[in-house]
């Protein structure tokens, strides 16, 4: 069982979810296991949806946003092979929660959400769950970073017809991004690896994600 703070009231759920919807579906990276078993997602949540916060299934938090199955949240991280050097970028904070993940795992975290009640709520949830080493940034996020950088890896949280080139040239050498892609209700989660200034990309699996509203995404 998982010990410390965490033992809760979802104490139990949040365990059957790392062993049975994480372990049980082909999640083994132990770093990931232990973040998902950490992070308590029930804070991400908006409270109608408490009691269903360690379903594996996408739930609403406003604007037409949702946070992602904790699946599919698992096989994204696990996915961009992170360690605690990495500098990320992730693109749709969303309600928080896939960010809190990430900063578990990672050196640091920016995140870009266009909605500014969504990037509020999510700095009130990390600020008071401790997790310190991320920056947020209110804006288009299709277009990456708004100052000129480079990451170690990319993750967007949100469907793109195509992987925006904006975002591939902020992906440094050797770097990840992992991204929905796809126009339809179905995309295909593309795994890149930058190569010689190239994306080499490669098809986890399918998935179905709420479109990226931006510049190089889709039109409102």
């Amino acid at each position: 069982m998982i010990s410390g703070p965490h033992n809760g009231k979802f104490a139990r759920e949040r365990e059957r979810m790392v062993q049975h919807d994480l372990k049980g579906r082909g999640i083994t990276e132990a770093g990931v296991l232990s973040a998902m078993g950490r992070v308590l997602r029930e804070e991400f949540v908006p409270e109608s949806y408490e009691s269903q916060a360690y379903a594996d299934g996408p739930l609403p938090i406003g604007m037409g946003q949702t946070i992602s199955q904790p699946y599919i949240v698992a096989l994204m991280t696990q996915e961009l092979r992170l360690n605690n050097y990495c500098e990320v970028l992730e693109v749709g904070t969303g309600s928080g929660y896939q960010t809190a993940i990430l900063a578990k795992l990672a050196k640091r975290v920016y995140t870009i959400e266009r909605f500014a009640d969504l990037s509020a709520k999510a700095q009130a949830v990390l600020g008071r769950l401790g997790i310190n080493n991320v920056e947020f940034y209110v804006g288009d996020g299709s277009g990456g970073w708004p100052e000129k950088r480079t990451f170690d890896r990319i993750i967007v949280t949100a469907a793109v017809p195509e992987v925006p080139g904006q975002l591939i040239d902020q992906l440094g050498a050797g770097g990840i991004i992992v991204v929905p892609v796809g126009e339809g209700g179905v995309q295909e989660l593309i795994v890149g690896t930058k190569k010689e200034g190239k994306l080499i990309e490669r098809v986890a699996c399918d998935v179905r994600f709420v479109k990226l509203v931006g510049k190089y995404a889709f039109e409102e």
